[in-house]
C-alpha cells in the first residue's frame, strides 16, 4: 500500500511551515513572519509510531480574487484532493476568523479527515482559546506550538488514527503491478494505449499532458494479470513551473511505491539525459524491478552498429542497473511490446525466489575459494554464513566477524556470484551483512 499523504492547510500566516518543518526535523519551508510567504507545495517525508507519512506544506488560503491568491488557494485545493488526512492549522493569538469558517466548511465537502491543530498556544491564555474551535464542527482541536514543539503527540496520534486502513484490496491482488516513469515525452502514454490496443489515456506531444496516475487492469493473452500505472512525467526540480506539475512528482513517487517493476522509458530520438538517469534512481532507491524501455525505435535511423551502440550508452550511463533487461520498442507501430508482458512476469518470478541457504552456502564457498576475503591492518574478514530472509527484492544476511571489514567491493563481488549463479535478472538484490553474536 502506497504511504499516506498529509495536507496542512490554513489561512496565511497561522504557522503552516513552522509546523512542517517541525515534523519532518529539518527547515525546509521558509519562515517569515508576513503572510503569503508559502506559495506552492512543499512536499517531505516524515513519521511517527514507526508509520511514515508524506507531508505537504501549501500557501495560505484567502479570500481576496488577486490572481496570485487565486493561484496559491488551487495550490492548497489540489493538496486537499489528494490527502488522505488533512492538518486544519488556526491560530489561537487571532482567534476563530471568517476566513478560518470558510475554510472549514470548504473542507466539509472534501469528505477528507481533518485534524484541527490551534497553533500558537505559548501560554496558558491562548490555550484556552483552543475550545472556540469546536466551532469549525471538525472535531476536538489540538493546542500546538511550532515555534516550541509542544503538543504534536496528540496531534500526530489523531492524523495517524486516520489513515487509511492497511487491509486494502491491493494486499491481496494477485496481479502484477508494473509502472512506466520517465522525462516528459518520452511516450509513456502511448505504450500504455499500444499495449492495450484502445485509447484508454490522454496522449499528446505537449511536455506534462499526464498529470495524474491512471491505473489500468488487463489481461495477457497467457492469462497472466497486470495493473499498469501512467504517471506524469518527472522534470528537473528547477524547471517545475505549471500549477499541477510540482504535485504530479509525489504522485509519480507513488506509483513507484506502489509498483512492483517499474519500466524506464527512454527516448530513442534525443538519446539519453541526465534527468533520465535522476528518474531512474527514484526506482533503483525503492528496490523495485527495473526494465528500460527504449520507446519511439521506428523513428531512429538504424545502421548496423545503433543497436550495440545504444546499449553500451545504456549500460554505460546507468552501470548501477546492469540487472536491468533493455526492450527496443515502438508505441506507434507496437514493435517488441507483444515481449514485454513475458519480461514483466519473469522479472516478477525472480523478484519472490527463494534459494535454499545449503546451495546460498555452496556459492558463498567457492566465491571465497576464487577472491580470498580482503585484509585491514592484519585483520581479515572472515565470513561465517550467507542466507536469504526476504523476497520482493531478494534479501540476503551474510553473517561476518567484523562487519567493518566488509568492503563495497567485496559486497560488489558477492552480489555478482549470486546473479551468475541464480537467475536474478530485473530485479536488485539487498545483502545485509551482520556481525555473528
Amino acid at each position: 500500500m502506497s504511504i499516506p499523504v498529509v495536507a496542512l492547510v490554513g489561512r496565511p500566516n497561522v504557522g503552516k511551515s513552522t509546523i512542517f518543518n517541525r515534523l519532518i526535523g529539518e527547515r525546509l519551508s521558509i519562515v517569515e513572519d508576513v503572510p503569503g510567504v508559502t506559495r506552492d507545495r512543499i512536499y517531505a517525508t516524515a513519521s511517527w509510531l514507526n508509520r511514515e507519512f508524506r507531508l505537504i506544506d501549501t500557501g495560505g488560503i484567502d479570500l481576496s480574487d488577486e490572481p496570485l491568491m487565486n493561484q496559491v488557494r488551487y495550490q492548497a485545493e489540489i493538496a486537499m484532493e489528494e490527502a488522505d488526512v488533512i492538518i486544519f492549522v488556526v491560530s489561537a493569538r487571532e482567534g476563530l476568523t471568517d476566513i478560518d469558517e470558510n475554510i472549514a466548511n470548504q473542507l466539509h465537502r472534501t469528505h477528507k479527515p481533518v485534524v484541527v491543530a490551534v497553533n500558537k498556544t505559548d501560554n496558558p491564555e491562548q490555550r484556552m482559546q483552543t475550545y472556540d474551535f469546536y466551532a469549525l464542527g471538525h472535531g476536538e482541536p489540538f493546542a500546538v506550538s511550532g515555534s516550541h514543539g509542544t503538543g504534536f503527540g496528540d496531534l500526530l496520534d489523531a492524523v495517524v488514527a486516520s489513515f487509511p486502513s492497511d487491509a486494502s484490496h491491493e494486499d491481496d491482488d494477485k496481479t502484477i503491478k508494473f509502472s512506466f516513469i520517465g522525462r516528459p515525452n518520452v511516450g509513456k502514454s502511448s505504450l500504455v494505449n499500444a499495449i492495450l490496443n484502445e485509447q484508454r489515456v490522454i496522449v499528446s506531444n505537449i511536455e506534462g499532458t499526464t498529470r495524474e496516475a491512471v491505473d489500468t487492469y488487463f489481461t495477457a493473452a497467457d492469462g497472466h494479470s497486470f495493473t499498469m500505472i501512467d504517471t506524469a512525467g518527472i522534470r528537473k526540480r528547477g524547471k517545475v513551473y505549471e500549477k499541477t506539475e510540482k504535485y504530479s512528482v509525489l504522485r509519480a513517487m507513488s506509483a513507484i511505491e506502489r509498483s512492483d517493476i517499474v519500466c524506464l522509458v527512454l527516448d530513442a530520438e534525443t538519446g539519453i539525459r541526465e534527468q533520465d538517469k535522476k528518474v531512474a534512481g527514484y526506482a533503483y532507491e525503492a528496490n523495485k524491478g527495473i526494465i528500460i524501455l527504449v520507446n519511439k525505435w521506428d523513428l531512429v535511423d538504424k545502421s548496423d552498429k545503433l543497436f550495440e551502440s545504444f546499449t553500451k550508452d545504456i549500460r554505460k550511463e546507468f552501470q548501477y542497473l546492469s540487472f536491468a533487461p533493455i526492450l527496443f520498442v515502438s508505441a506507434e507501430t507496437g514493435q517488441r511490446l507483444n515481449k514485454l508482458p513475458e519480461m514483466l512476469v519473469t522479472i516478477y518470478e525472480n523478484r519472490h525466489r527463494r534459494i535454499q541457504s545449503s546451495l546460498l552456502n555452496d556459492v558463498l564457498m567457492d566465491a571465497v575459494a576464487m577472491n580470498p576475503t580482503p585484509t585491514d591492518k592484519g585483520r581479515r574478514l572472515k565470513i561465517f554464513y550467507l542466507t536469504q530472509v526476504a523476497v520482493n527484492p531478494p534479501t540476503f544476511v551474510v553473517f561476518v566477524n567484523d562487519k567493518e571489514l566488509m568492503h563495497f567491493s567485496y559486497e560488489r563481488f558477492l552480489e555478482n556470484q549470486l546473479r551468475q549463479s541464480f537467475y536474478f535478472e530485473g530485479t536488485p538484490l539487498r545483502l545485509i551483512v551482520r556481525e555473528r553474536e
